[in-house]
């Protein structure tokens, strides 16, 4: 143990090696194990109105992904696969198991929500339910881009840019990048809260994470459809919930539960009354969402 989590109440603060990557991760609580995973610009603390509550009932980690918070930031590799989703579900599974969780209930949102769903393709033994926030799979929603999605998910083309660009220009000023990006997608008034933004920024403005960021989402463009390409014909045979936000750009622009019935066998979800980042605007109904869920 590092230290208490400053932000989860109850949590203790770990660094853990995965596979040869160390991964921060908070853990918390008894019983069934649940892995909460983060989205962009977040960390863990995304899950601060979450991840206690669910630890009076459950054994939780909540882990920053490679390249985010206070995890490594290892080089991207040829093909950019060291940010693969295939490799950030590697680490998780990692970190589980070193914390003694062979079968284990995950929860994902945004990018974390793209690990999840690798994670149950590529280790169908480890996990026993999949819950993923305000996204459509990957390679849906780049099958499926046009001129509204291009403008309102601007970043998922601009971050993919060939190094140095994106990470110079952010460079410039991370705070209004920063700022403008959370602006946009939250659709509730003080969220996330000053400290919580700050928690984000501190980590953002250090160049090896913005670059790491960029990674991610080269690898998305790249060898995560390569992957998902070849993975075409399985399905995801564990039980799948998808939430997002009404007011948020995925709800408004895909049938959701649409999408995840063509990737998986057991799928239902709902719409929650905000926008993209469901844990910090609307906790108490992902709370009630996620209880009926993992029961």
């Amino acid at each position: 143990m590092i230290a208490s989590d400053p932000f989860l109440a109850g949590f203790d603060l770990h660094d853990i090696d995965a596979g040869g990557t160390r991964i921060r991760a908070a853990t918390g609580g008894s019983g069934p194990p649940v892995l909460l995973l983060h989205g962009h610009p977040q960390t863990h603390a995304t899950w601060r109105d979450v991840a206690p509550r669910l630890a009076e009932r459950f054994s939780v980690v909540a882990m920053d992904l490679r390249g985010y918070g206070d995890s490594a930031k290892p080089d991207g590799g040829e093909g950019h696969i060291n940010y693969s989703k295939r490799a950030m579900a590697g680490d998780a599974v990692a970190v589980m198991r070193a914390l003694g969780h062979e079968r284990f209930a995950v929860v994902g949102h945004d990018r974390g929500g793209r690990v999840a769903h690798r994670m149950a393709l590529d280790h169908p033994e480890a996990v026993t339910r999949l819950a993923v926030f305000d996204i459509a799979p990957t390679a849906t929603m780049y099958a499926r881009t046009d001129k509204d999605f291009a403008t309102r998910y601007f970043w998922w083309f601009f971050l993919i840019q060939p190094a140095p660009l994106p990470e110079r220009l952010i460079a410039a000023d991370p705070e209004f990048f920063l700022r403008t990006h959370v602006d946009g997608q939250s659709k509730t008034p003080g969220s996330p809260s000053g400290d919580l933004f700050a928690e984000y920024l501190r980590v953002y403005r250090d160049p090896a994470t913005r670059h790491a960021i960029c990674e991610d989402y080269r690898a998305a463009a790249t060898i995560d459809l390569e992957h998902d390409a070849a993975d075409a014909g399985k399905r995801i045979k564990v039980p799948l919930l998808s939430l997002w936000g009404a007011k948020g750009t995925v709800g408004r622009t895909y049938d959701v539960l649409g999408t995840w019935r063509e990737k998986a066998s057991d799928v239902s979800g709902r719409a929650l009354d905000c926008g993209h980042t469901l844990q910090e605007e609307r906790p108490n109904e992902v709370l009630a969402e996620l209880a009926r869920f993992l029961r």
